[in-house]
């Protein structure tokens, strides 16, 4: 499992690359709705920076498409 931090207009990321093999569960991508399909690669994000009350970031964490993560700064909100 890959993490990372990566920054950008909307702030700083913790960022986990899942591999095939490890995603058994379907999840809906925020960047298009769709679902993330179980053994479908993608990312899991949430804020350096809590947005929560709860203080964990990890709380606010997302499973996203790799192509939408990657194009969520050009989508219009």
């Amino acid at each position: 499992m890959h993490e990372s931090i990566e920054s950008g207009p909307d702030g700083e990321w913790v960022v986990r690359r899942i591999t095939g093999s490890a995603s058994t569960k379907a999840y809906r991508c925020p960047g298009c709705d769709q679902l993330i399909r179980p053994a479908t690669p993608h990312i899991v994000a949430w804020p350096t920076v809590t947005l929560s009350f709860t203080g964990e970031g990890i709380d606010e964490r997302r499973h996203w498409h790799t192509g939408c993560w990657k194009a969520r700064h050009r989508r219009r909100r």
